[in-house]
């Protein structure tokens, strides 16, 4: 919406509007975190889980355009622009989250999985455009950073959530439910579901959105007034795409390399670490369970390293541009899990303090964390910084639905290609798998250098 001189919102104002991240994300890093292990218990072949994976891309093409358009032409006195929909897919993941435990065949786990994306996808596609609306330009980049700390916080919580209530004593790690799921992923999902609802209700409660201007509300009543919702977020969505900004154009290839690359990672990177660190990929092997704790461990520190660095990130991309912020995050990310298979898990380079349980070691393998945790806090936010200037602000919910099509149109490809022809290009050697998600990060930062616009450079410098 068209609100001109925004007045700037305080820190703690745009904390409470983005609280609501860390549920959507909690239930996302739930989801990466056990998905795999569920669809194992009930039965599922390793080769099926690519395809039952399909969830997430699949759900994020389809759902975040439509929403973004339909929020666009939303306005309830009431319940504002973007909230409503934060509500509606809040509370439908909560009810799959809860669910999920109790699934009795592979495929009702995956019917769960399939609401429970397009939920998250519904709650977190308006939020994107929720900074557009509240905040002026000048405090786009923090929005979108809290949005990456929120982020950070939300995973590196799910991540560790099942470990902690196994450490703190409170469950055993051999109970399980009579589907054979453990009981400790029952309260990790059913933690993940009251913080998906208790965090974005009080985002809801506690944010006020701008009401439209006369003139957009005239609009978006002669919109209604025409009829068929569907056929005219459709029409608006070819629109959008035929109209496109050209700094959005510019960052498809930086979009496509990231989410690419990081698709293979956390796909293969527990096969990499144990072929490379214990030179052997039996999964029935002692050290390719050590491989995959190791990947929770690797995983959950990065999601730290994203929310640690998430704030670091607004004065360097106001000091040197988000573009030039956003090649040194990638290119460290990418440098990193190309070096993998030459790091350790042996040389100890500092002690961690671990209040769940014995100090932690940080070896030569964690480097991997604070390269990739530079990354996904940029990713989070960075790509948004470089769009938002560029797209109408009547449009920000379609474009960035649109936008959002960049981050799952890759991962649907990565699963094909890799399922289908590139896995045994890459001489079924995951660690080379690891060595392509690098390169392609590399090549994403690369591509982020020539994006070219007036108003962006205007604004990033």
């Amino acid at each position: 919406m068209e609100i001109q001189n925004k007045p700037k919102l305080s820190f703690g104002n745009i904390w409470n509007m983005n609280f609501g991240f860390f549920g959507i994300q909690f239930s996302f890093g739930l989801q990466q975190s056990n998905m795999s292990a569920i669809y194992s218990y009930l039965g599922a072949n390793p080769e099926d889980l690519a395809a039952l994976w399909l969830a997430g891309p699949v759900t994020g093409l389809v759902v975040q355009p439509i929403i973004g358009a339909i929020s666009d032409g939303t306005w309830s006195p009431k319940f504002g622009r973007r909230k409503p929909f934060f509500l509606i897919g809040a509370i439908l993941a909560s009810i799959a989250l809860i669910a999920m435990p109790f699934s009795s065949t592979i495929w009702m786990a995956a019917g769960l999985l399939w609401i429970l994306d397009a939920a998250n996808n519904i709650a977190m596609e308006p939020y994107r455009a929720f900074i557009s609306d509240k905040l002026p330009k000048q405090q786009h980049s923090l929005g979108f950073l809290m949005q990456s700390f929120f982020t950070g916080l939300g995973t590196t919580m799910a991540n560790f959530m099942p470990a902690i209530l196994v450490s703190m004593g409170i469950l055993a790690l051999s109970d399980k439910m009579g589907n054979g799921i453990p009981v400790f992923t029952y309260w990790a999902f059913g933690i993940g579901a009251f913080a998906s609802i208790a965090t974005v209700l009080f985002s809801v409660l506690t944010t006020k959105e701008y009401p439209p201007t006369a003139e957009e509300l005239k609009r978006i009543e002669e919109e209604k007034a025409k009829g068929n919702l569907l056929g005219r977020t459709l029409t608006e969505i070819v629109e959008a795409i035929k109209d496109m900004p050209a700094t959005m154009k510019q960052l498809i290839p930086v979009q496509f390399l990231t989410w690419f690359g990081m698709f293979c990672y956390w796909q293969y990177i527990t096969l990499a670490l144990s072929r490379s660190l214990y030179g052997t990929i039996d999964h029935t092997s002692d050290a390719f369970s050590s491989a995959q704790l190791l990947t929770g461990e690797i995983n959950g520190t990065y999601n730290i390293i994203c929310f640690t660095v998430a704030f670091l990130l607004v004065p360097l991309a106001r000091y040197m541009g988000a573009k030039r912020v956003h090649f040194i995050c990638l290119s460290i990310g990418g440098l990193g899990l190309i070096l993998m298979q030459f790091l350790n898990d042996t040389d100890v380079l500092f002690y961690i303090w671990n209040p769940f349980g014995e100090t932690v070691a940080f070896t030569q393998i964690y480097l991997l964390s604070i390269g990739l945790g530079l990354t996904w806090a940029s990713a989070m936010a960075m790509p948004y910084k470089l769009l938002v200037g560029s797209i109408p602000t009547n449009k920000t919910g379609v474009y960035m639905g649109i936008f959002n099509m960049f981050i799952v149109i890759p991962m649907a490809i990565q699963i094909f290609m890799m399922q289908f022809f590139l896995f045994d290009l890459l001489g079924a050697d995951p660690i080379k798998v690891i060595t392509l998600a690098g390169v392609c990060l590399i090549g994403g930062g690369v591509f982020s250098l020539f994006i070219k616009d007036a108003q962006t450079a205007q604004s990033n410098g």
